[in-house]
């Protein structure tokens, strides 16, 4: 069994964090106008020029997918910047010399984390979006997109297309990550979640799972004209492993309005399905010791509404990016998941601009962390770093995802990712695809991408085969 994590050098990073929260935001001074839509921003609504150092390249405009590839095969084997050699490595040594650069809870694993460090490469462009997507796009600039009268929902948008491009306020960079382009579906055949043991024992958490997800604005065959948005995302999940879990299953379905996300469990002990009208915000997932609540799932998951977003600028920082070691058939689940953190020669960082968002709970609701802030990527909007805040304002957990170029959507998305507890000293990595791979569909017939495949009587019928 691999060591255990040391909880006292994790002790230390709420109080290398907390300093480094007073940092004030190196936004940045571009003027955005839907006006420059394809011109000085990107498709997307990124900015297109480079910055002032060069360090941030300009956007060059779509990758093509490389020849030769199909999937099954590595998808890292035929990225284009394979051979691009390390330009920095940040450690506990150096950390100070890039605080600029970095986030609180970077800074914090670098400093409280023994042998933690951030490999720093070259900086890739590669996310962009195939041409439907910007032409819906332009017509969400345009005014063809609107938040509700709530100020936190979607009313109507044209997808797949960035509903906000051009954004201003922090709830509508969330609803881009939410709606980003990934096709209609996405399929994991043997997935993996691994928790760290608790400090002073021995024993990870290791569940391995398949699921299924839908998304029904997805499809590049839209009818061109807003619609009014009701579903952000359906999912058919069960578990593998282990035996504790194994036979579970779930279907959820994601709104973008004001209804919860509504979640329907299979506990094949009872050989019954049962709806959990609780399973949702900051409720603990099933089987992972509190370690993990519902809306930490793939960064932030689930409805928006019960915080004040607050756009709060821009900054160039060192991100992950372009994480192919991450998505190429894990053989050895603790080659990339070790005691204290993910193997750092699996993960890449580059700089790129940021927008970052923070969210305040509102008077009156509740959540088990207060303040939350989020770290979006500008060519993809991908959340690309995310920090939870306890009720005393102390940094609790970190999270950071893995994304990469999607060769079959010719847009980014990620699944893997990491989150650190501060507190209790341990870690997750999630969607880890363990002798597996990651499939996206592009277009489907498929029964299983339409929303009737999405019921309590679909779960209940796949569990008891």
């Amino acid at each position: 069994m691999t060591p255990t994590p040391q909880k006292s050098s994790l002790m230390k990073l709420n109080r290398i964090a907390a300093a480094a929260a007073c940092a004030l935001l190196a936004t940045s001074g571009f003027a955005l106008d839907a006006q420059d839509l394809g011109g000085a921003l990107t498709p997307a609504g990124a900015e297109k020029a480079g910055n002032a150092d060069g360090s941030i390249p300009a956007y060059a405009g779509p990758v093509a997918a490389p020849a030769g590839w199909s999937f099954g095969k590595p998808r890292g084997d035929y990225f284009a910047h394979k051979d691009d050699k390390s330009l920095a490595s940040i450690d506990a040594s150096n950390a100070d010399k890039y605080a600029a650069q970095l986030s609180p809870g970077q800074l914090a694993l670098l400093k409280g984390l023994k042998g933690y460090r951030m490999d720093v490469f070259p900086t890739r462009r590669t996310c962009a979006q195939p041409d439907f997507v910007s032409q819906a796009t332009r017509k969400n600039a345009a005014g063809a997109a609107s938040m509700a009268a709530d100020g936190w929902s979607v009313k109507q948008a044209l997808l797949p297309g960035v509903p906000f491009p051009v954004p201003k306020s922090g709830v509508e960079v969330l609803w881009n990550f939410k709606l980003r382009y990934r096709g209609v579906g996405t399929e994991y055949t043997n997935g993996v979640t691994a928790v760290s043991p608790r400090p002073g024992a021995s024993e990870w958490i290791e569940a391995s799972w398949q699921q299924l997800q839908y998304f029904p604005w997805g499809s590049s065959r839209a009818t061109g004209q807003p619609q009014p948005l009701t579903i952000e995302a359906q999912q058919m999940f069960s578990y593998k492993t282990p035996a504790a879990l194994a036979g579970q299953g779930l279907v959820a379905t994601g709104y973008t309005s004001d209804r919860e996300t509504e979640v329907f469990y299979y506990f094949p002990g009872q050989r019954r399905v049962r709806r959990m009208p609780s399973y949702s915000y900051d409720a603990p997932q099933i089987g992972f010791e509190n370690q993990y609540t519902i809306d930490q799932s793939s960064m932030f998951t689930g409805p928006p509404d019960r915080y004040d977003w607050k756009l709060a600028g821009k900054r160039e920082m060192l991100v992950p990016y372009n994480n192919f070691a991450l998505y190429s058939r894990i053989a050895n689940l603790h080659d990339v998941a070790q005691p204290e953190f993910v193997n750092a020669d699996k993960r890449r960082y580059e700089k790129h601009r940021v927008w970052v968002v923070e969210g305040t709970l509102k008077p009156g609701l509740r959540h088990a962390s207060p303040k939350r802030v989020f770290y979006f990527d500008e060519d993809s909007w991908i959340m690309l770093l995310a920090e939870d805040y306890d009720a005393q304002n102390k940094l609790w957990k970190f999270r950071e995802s893995y994304p990469i170029p999607v060769y079959e959507t010719g847009s980014c998305d990620f699944y893997p990712f990491a989150q650190y507890d501060l507190i209790a000293g341990r870690y997750l990595a999630d969607m880890l695809p363990v002798k597996s791979e990651i499939k996206w569909f592009v277009e489907s017939d498929e029964a299983r991408f339409k929303q009737s495949y999405y019921t309590a009587d679909n779960l209940r019928a796949l569990s008891e085969r």
